[in-house]
């Protein structure tokens, strides 16, 4: 089957973005029936908001070519009192330690990695 360039208008941002021929291709390959509603970069905001690339309901899939810079939230270190910035939203209910707490922290209670 031959393809032509598709100019689709994107349901988000509402700006024209165009679905090539080889996507077409590919979506056929994949048995994809929808079209996509989103330009690329709509839709890599939405994948991200939705917490990667959904390939399964455990986890949320995504893979290591597409990784999203993980979001960084302000935190008081619950030891020495630094400021510090942590990869999730502290709830105030457990301690927060900066990284250098926290190793320390984890040398002395023998954690391994492994």
């Amino acid at each position: 089957m031959s393809f032509a360039d598709k100019t689709i208008t994107c349901r988000d941002c509402g700006q024209p973005f165009t679905f090539s021929a080889g996507e077409q291709a590919f979506y056929q390959e994949k048995g994809f029936t929808n079209e996509p509603s989103r330009c690329p970069s709509c839709r890599r905001a939405h994948k991200a908001s939705q917490g990667g690339g959904g390939r399964s309901s455990y986890g949320g899939g995504g893979g290591y070519s597409a990784r999203t810079e993980r979001a960084m939230h302000p935190a008081t270190c619950s030891e020495c009192g630094r400021e510090t910035m942590v990869p999730f939203v502290p709830s105030g209910e457990k301690p927060v330690y900066c990284s250098d707490c926290f190793q320390k922290r984890r040398d002395q209670r023998g954690y391994s990695r492994y």
